[in-house]
């Protein structure tokens, strides 16, 4: 998944599994939501052959991780 900085000290966050992020330095959890970096609508995911991919249905089209807005919050 996507490098993520905490929000509070912007350390690089560990990624859990399932949207899920830890940060070592200040030991607090976030869930990651996916968003559009264009609409701002909420992604859906696309899984494939190890691939991760969204959707976004709004814009009807493909967005990759790297283009899409991560959004957190404390668990």
């Amino acid at each position: 998944m996507k490098e993520l900085a905490c929000p509070s000290c912007q350390q690089i966050m560990t990624y859990q599994g399932k949207f899920v992020y830890q940060c070592a330095a200040c030991e607090q959890g976030y869930q990651a939501q996916v968003h559009c970096d264009q609409c701002g609508d909420r992604l859906e995911l696309l899984k494939a052959c190890g691939a991760v991919d969204f959707f976004c249905n709004q814009c009807n089209e493909m967005k990759s991780k790297s283009s899409a807005d991560y959004r957190l919050t404390p668990q």
